[in-house]
């Protein structure tokens, strides 16, 4: 790494704790796994500390500070599953987008693409490798680092999601500029998407060379697309994603690792979801879980979907909630998460009182169940 040898992705530590993949894969658990998104994040000092006064992209790029803060809140809390410090916008920056991280404002593009002649800026073949190494560095010195303690999570955005960022050069509350391509430029639209598509399948095939041992894809604007345009300009690339990367996977006698698609307020899409060729749906806390059981059959695993803001709860009440959402969900064929990202001001201990909450009402439902 930096100022050192390079590890390698092979002669990874033996894996002590393969709960998380065993619910994955639809296998018995003695309890329900936990992880939580955007677990390594600003809520904890010890994350704050590490990244101040550097720029996040850099951070990013930097596999020692990458694996640094993917581990933190492992040694905070019995998490199943750690996920790799990274940001679905460095796929945009692979074709040559620039992005900034802003304070106070969220991630900003420069040039932001606006017309369909844009699309000729953009890379049109990116070597993965080249472009986005820096995170598979970041993988094999995270899976060496972790000593087999919990699987590492690997990850991407999702097509719809990157090329909304790309047009709407940052966050929107309507994705109006974007959702305006899919009306005005269908056929343009489809070739970002396609092209997005081809750069993702290849960084998450990438990811597991250099030893991830589960992939998220994140379709987080699911929400502001309703079912027709959903089926017509996400549902298709999405399902290519989970075949395309199985399929090179074996092609390439890599482990064929369990996938989870997490499509944000995409409730009309679930049984769509359900079978499109990922282990896991994951869920937002916007549904309840008896609905989704019964739109994705038994099947699949599920996994969410406590509300982010119910861990500003005193621990007790959230002892309470998580109780009745192992109730709702069932112990088996589940993994528990949030339905979105940790938020910045959430107190830890809050964190770890939902964690240990999974596990000891989960172990007691299955101790007597």
């Amino acid at each position: 790494m930096e100022g050192g040898e390079r590890l390698l992705p092979k002669g990874f530590p033996k894996l002590k704790n393969d709960t998380f993949l065993r619910a994955a894969r639809g296998e018995e658990t003695e309890y329900t796994p936990v992880w939580c998104m955007r677990q390594a994040g600003r809520y904890l000092p010890e994350f704050r500390e590490t990244r101040a006064s550097q720029d996040f992209f850099a951070t990013c790029r930097s596999p020692k500070l990458c694996c640094e803060l993917t581990l933190q809140p492992l040694r905070r809390f019995p998490l199943d599953a750690a996920i790799i410090f990274s940001d679905i916008l460095v796929v945009p920056q692979a074709l040559g987008m620039e992005v900034f991280m802003v304070s106070g404002k969220g991630p900003t593009f420069t040039e932001p693409l606006k017309e369909v002649e844009d699309l000729l800026k953009l890379r049109q073949k990116v070597d993965v490798t080249a472009e986005l190494g820096y995170v598979f560095q970041a993988i094999t010195l995270t899976r060496h680092t972790l000593e087999g303690k919990v699987p590492l999570i690997g990850f991407s955005g999702a097509p719809w999601t990157l090329m909304s960022y790309m047009i709407e050069g940052g966050g929107s509350t309507t994705m109006a500029k974007a959702k305006s391509w899919l009306y005005r430029h269908p056929e343009a639209s489809h070739r970002l998407l396609r092209l997005l598509a081809d750069v993702i399948i290849d960084y998450l095939v990438g990811q597991v060379a250099a030893g991830a041992q589960a992939l998220q894809v994140f379709e987080s604007h699911a929400g502001h697309l309703g079912p027709e345009l959903f089926q017509d300009f996400a549902l298709p690339y999405i399902r290519d994603i989970a075949q395309a990367v199985k399929s090179k996977l074996k092609e390439e006698a890599l482990p064929l690792v369990p996938m989870i698609i997490f499509a944000k307020d995409a409730h009309y899409a679930l049984r769509d979801l359900a079978h499109a060729g990922y282990e896991v749906v994951g869920l937002d806390w916007t549904i309840r879980p008896q609905e989704a059981r019964a739109q994705t059959g038994k099947d699949v695993t599920l996994q969410g979907n406590l509300d982010p803001c119910a861990l500003y709860a005193p621990k007790e009440k959230i002892g309470e909630l998580v109780k009745k959402m192992l109730d709702s969900f069932g112990t088996q064929r589940y993994i528990a998460n949030l339905g979105h990202g940790l938020y910045p001001d959430m107190n830890p201990e809050h964190v770890g009182a939902f964690v240990e909450a999974v596990h000891a009402h989960s172990r007691h439902i299955n101790k007597h169940s």
